[in-house]
């Protein structure tokens, strides 16, 4: 980078006994070719060998804590907690960050500084290891009635964002949801789209496991938290349940 400032950032794991994909995602953290950043992983009380992986790294990680948590949005709660950069990133313990990711984050960063919200685009990883990009799709309508069309892997959020606002864990799957449609409600034009593919996002995590009954509750519930109005939140409910059956039709 051609830059005078290399603002520190700080990039959170979140694992529980996850000693089967975690070293890829360490790796891919160490190796950025970004340097200063600060690395936190949290583990919620491993029983297989996450333990012995991440204290391999002992010397190269700023910081970790292994303890029983709430579920994963607590996990990343404490992360952010702990975090000293001016963005933060999450990248769970399936997952893993092209070696460039945290460059591109900075460059937009310095070129915008009045943006907090930064996010691009990722591959979707299969159980064969294929990839596939998926693109942020701009549609606001999308977003705020269907689901979710931001890459939350891709986020880097500003400390001040969350000085104001975690993540609720009362919610199981959608609080990332939540948490970004609440601040797209309020104001817009804080978030960045940076149209690179810089992260790698597995698709086996909780909200692909979940019940579709489970999903339209939680998309409820986090529309109301974010203060989407009572009949936006029901006119959502009714796209979903619609698309959902039109979808088993089809099948």
């Amino acid at each position: 980078m051609n830059q005078n400032i290399y603002p520190l950032i700080s990039i959170i794991t979140v694992v529980y006994n996850g000693a089967n994909t975690l070293n890829q995602t360490i790796q891919s953290v160490l190796n950025q070719t970004y340097k200063n950043i600060e690395y936190i992983i949290i583990d919620g009380g491993s029983k297989d060998g996450t333990l012995d992986i991440i204290k391999s790294y002992e010397n190269q990680i700023s910081l970790w804590v292994s303890e029983p948590d709430k579920g994963l949005y607590d996990a990343m709660n404490k992360g952010i907690k702990l975090a000293n950069g001016e963005l933060i990133g999450m990248i769970n313990s399936d997952d893993w960050y092209e070696l460039n990711a945290v460059e591109l984050i900075v460059e937009s960063y310095i070129q915008n500084p009045n943006k907090q919200i930064f996010h691009g685009d990722r591959f979707d990883v299969f159980e064969d290891e294929t990839r596939k990009v998926k693109k942020f799709h701009p549609s606001r309508f999308k977003f705020i009635y269907y689901g979710m069309t931001y890459n939350h892997p891709s986020m880097f959020i500003h400390r001040d964002i969350y000085a104001n606002e975690l993540y609720n864990i009362k919610l199981k799957a959608l609080s990332d949801y939540e948490f970004v449609l609440k601040h797209f409600l309020n104001n817009e034009t804080i978030f960045h789209y940076i149209p690179k593919t810089y992260v790698n996002y597995r698709l086996d995590g909780i909200s692909a496991k979940m019940k579709f009954a489970a999903k339209v509750k939680e998309g409820y519930i986090s529309r109301k938290n974010a203060n989407l109005q009572f009949l936006h939140r029901i006119f959502s409910t009714g796209i979903r349940i619609i698309v959902f059956t039109l979808y088993r039709y089809k099948k």
